[in-house]
């Protein structure tokens, strides 16, 4: 069973390396598609040995869509670029499919430690698509992907949008095991204001308003450079 891993990028030459190494020790067979969103860094450049690199326009939605209409697996894994999946990640996935399950997740746990962080990771235990973040790595059957639809055309939250579409579409799975994402934007920020923005945008977005009104407020959706 061929999983195609669609990572979206922009100016992630600080860590795509790392990422793009990782993911070379996972059972094959695979393929990596690399969509860059118009990077002004080495994003492109270090990722070409790796993967295939697309071109697309910018958004986490857009670029994973285009990831997604070029891919030849059956399956789509759906990974940012500071994430690392566990060593048997794609057997967890396989299995998954063999059994005819046609979308989930992982739990998710950070590259650092504090009390902030753990209480997040704590929360993806549980098995609810308003903590299915995309540094969990959404995988879907690309047939299951296409019949939902993709990624909605949202700046922000297109990741807790399509996992609701799939699981009131299909039977979804909450893999026990971790992957594991950098806490940068928590080094970056602090903890706990980067926890209070978290919760508040989530916490907006869960009450009706529109990701578009929210996007200014996230840092992926406004940034230019790493």
């Amino acid at each position: 069973m061929l999983i195609t891993i669609v990572i979206p990028t922009l100016n992630e030459a600080a860590c795509i390396r790392r990422t793009l190494s990782e993911l070379q020790s996972l059972t094959p067979p695979f393929e990596l598609i690399v969509v860059d969103g118009g990077s002004v860094d080495d994003t492109a450049a270090i990722a070409h040995p790796f993967a295939r690199v697309v071109q697309a326009d910018r958004g986490r939605a857009v670029q994973m869509n285009a990831g997604a209409a070029v891919a030849s697996g059956d399956v789509l894994l759906f990974l940012h670029a500071d994430t690392v999946l566990p060593a048997n990640a794609l057997d967890l996935i396989r299995g998954a499919a063999e059994n005819n399950i046609s979308a989930g997740n992982f739990r998710l746990k950070f590259d650092a430690s504090s009390p902030l962080l753990g209480l997040y990771s704590f929360f993806t235990r549980f098995r609810v698509s308003q903590f299915s973040f995309g540094d969990r790595g959404l995988f879907v059957t690309k047939t299951h992907f296409e019949e939902t639809g993709g990624f909605a055309p949202i700046p922000i939250f297109e990741d807790l949008d399509l996992a609701r579409r799939l699981q009131k579409n299909g039977p979804f799975a909450y893999l026990d095991a971790y992957a594991t994402t950098s806490a940068r934007r928590f080094r970056q920020h602090g903890a706990l204001r980067q926890q209070l923005r978290n919760a508040y945008l989530w916490t907006r977005y869960l009450l009706g308003t529109s990701p578009k009104q929210l996007a200014h407020l996230y840092p992926y959706a406004s940034r230019k450079t790493t």
